[in-house]
């Protein structure tokens, strides 16, 4: 079997440790691995299949050896000055952070909606906002068997989607301390701002899920807006998802295509209440799906509740998915 060297950048954060957790649960065949950071990060150790490897300090020249593809957690200004470097190295990116995704030249990739879409890199390939991608996991069957006119999404996302600041934000305001890194408390509070404001009023968040989803089916007229929330919940994020479809359906084949779709999990029985909320969704790789109804104000409309992992799924995971798929298309044999 083939082996595969590879290289995490951002390997301390929150994401990057679990890159590299999810990389040996999927079993990636990697020979050699090398985690970078931070001049602040150098130096510390990331166990990784068994061994301890060292944190070297993400350089212009770190990407000068030998390596296949390079999982990116960094942050844009990190990424949009050293993804370009390593591409340059043949090493192929796949970027976590915002700075690629609406590039025109990069593809934006989820697996279970745009697997091959990852082919047409040109050293570059972006992940995704994490909100976006369960929600175009749990949107794929409805686009492709009945069309897709408009989208509300309302979002309700966990602390960890700040990363670990967030995360401290929520455990100290528990405790009654002031926030350091939210503007308000999040502690038994929601916050109806995930990043910044544009004079529209829409907060960036808002505006990535809009202009991501279009980008991931490859279709501009579906007509969507978005209002995102950041909820006092450590993992997952839930989606309250508001769906205009083109052709009538029957809401039995909805349920059958849910209960029968790879990569998710239909919870809905509301006769013995269960629905999918983020304590089922922490710790998995699915999209869970769940209180699946009409909508009767409109022709065509459905309601659906979306959860996952924001740190498994909605990053981690679906970036080594999308080395698995350039894996399993011989990307890295030529």
């Amino acid at each position: 079997m083939k082996k595969y060297n590879v290289a995490v950048v951002g390997a301390t954060g929150v994401v990057g440790r679990k890159m590299t957790e999810v990389l040996q649960e999927r079993k990636i065949p990697v020979e050699n691995f090398y985690p970078m950071a931070s001049k602040k990060s150098a130096g510390s150790k990331v166990e990784f299949n068994g061994k301890q490897w060292t944190v070297e300090e993400l350089t212009e020249n770190s990407f000068n050896k030998d390596i296949d593809f390079a999982l990116f957690s960094a942050g844009g200004s990190t990424s949009e000055k050293y993804a370009p470097i390593a591409a340059e190295n043949n090493v192929v990116v796949i970027d976590n952070s915002s700075a690629w995704r609406m590039d025109k030249n990069v593809p934006l990739v989820v697996p279970e909606v745009n697997a091959e879409a990852a082919l047409k890199h040109n050293g570059i390939i972006a992940n995704p906002n994490c909100s976006t991608i369960q929600a175009v996991v749990a949107l794929k069957p409805i686009y492709d068997n009945y069309g897709i006119k408009r989208i509300i999404y309302s979002t309700y996302q966990s602390v960890s989607g700040s990363g670990l600041k967030g995360i401290k934000d929520l455990e100290e305001g528990i405790k009654g301390c002031e926030p350091e890194f939210y503007p308000v408390q999040i502690a038994f509070n929601c916050i109806p701002h995930i990043d910044v404001f544009f004079e529209n009023g829409y907060s960036k968040e808002e505006l990535k899920m809009i202009n991501e989803t279009q980008k991931i089916f490859d279709d501009y007229d579906i007509k969507i807006t978005a209002t995102t929330v950041r909820v006092p919940v450590y993992y997952a994020h839930s989606e309250s998802i508001n769906v205009e479809t083109k052709k009538p359906f029957d809401i039995k084949d909805i349920f059958r295509t849910y209960d029968e779709m790879k990569g998710v999990v239909l919870m809905d029985d509301l006769d013995n209440l269960i629905y999918p909320t983020p304590v089922e969704a922490a710790g998995s790789d699915e999209v869970y799906v769940g209180r699946i109804r009409r909508d009767f104000s409109i022709e065509n409309g459905l309601n659906m509740w979306v959860v996952a992992d924001n740190v498994r799924k909605g990053a981690a995971t679906n970036a080594v998915q999308i080395a698995e798929y350039l894996i399993s298309q011989g990307e890295f044999d030529k």
